[in-house]
């Protein structure tokens, strides 16, 4: 029987390519708000759909987020900050992950090693952070990598096998950084599912509760 895969934003840039990416090796389920109207910021659609899947996932992958809520750009200054913006964020790229994160311990086995991958950001990395800027989405990535880590220690407990870790897929081409590209090196999104999936394959238990880029260098909080 081939291994099982939940990919969660399967419609978007680099979900749809890590199923594609997935297919070859996994059978997959995928949910995604656009096509099964999975909305990562209802705890009653997640508990509904998630509730619903029979069965545990040697692979669990959240792709969902955003970058750009309700025209609110990130933020080049202070100035710019809204308590609005800094809601939404939290809403979409922490939150949405958390819910996800609560099923966590009926989708992963128990009796063989397993990944649950949340899709992060390196602008999440305070260590990281020379640039500034980017105030909200900043905020949202740091909170979420904490919501990972916290939530390893716990899903350890019963699941000794699994890796929890946050994944930076690095700067890929796809509408949701169209905007902010720039002379920026990206990477399509292809390749960015191929580069994520050699880092599963990579990690294990020790690794369970950390954050690692594309290639598998950890990134530091």
């Amino acid at each position: 029987m081939a291994p099982r895969a939940l990919i969660l934003g399967n419609s978007g840039g680099i979900g749809a390519a890590l199923q594609v990416e997935l297919e070859k090796t996994h059978e997959i389920i995928g949910l995604s708000r656009s096509e099964t109207g999975f909305d990562v910021t209802d705890a009653a659609a997640v508990d509904t759909q998630l509730g619903a899947l029979e069965g545990v996932f040697d692979r669990v992958i959240v792709a969902t987020g955003a970058l750009e809520i309700a025209g609110s750009a990130p933020e080049k200054s202070l100035r710019d900050l809204t308590p609005q913006a800094l809601l939404d964020q939290f809403l979409v790229n922490a939150a949405g992950p958390a819910l996800v994160l609560r099923h966590a311990q009926r989708l992963l086995p128990k009796d063989r090693p397993a990944v649950f991958a949340v899709l992060s950001a390196r602008v999440g990395s305070i260590g990281d952070n020379r640039l500034g800027g980017w105030y909200s989405y900043r905020a949202a990535k740091a909170a979420v990598n904490q919501l990972v880590h916290t939530a390893a220690i716990e899903i350890a407990r019963t699941h000794r096998e699994a890796a929890v870790v946050c994944l930076h897929p690095g700067t890929v081409a796809t509408p949701f950084t169209a905007k902010y590209l720039g002379r920026h090196p990206s990477v399509p999104p292809a390749e960015a599912a191929a580069n994520l999936v050699r880092v599963m394959d990579r990690v294990g238990a020790a690794q369970t509760g950390q954050f690692f880029d594309w290639s598998g260098a950890e990134v530091p909080w």
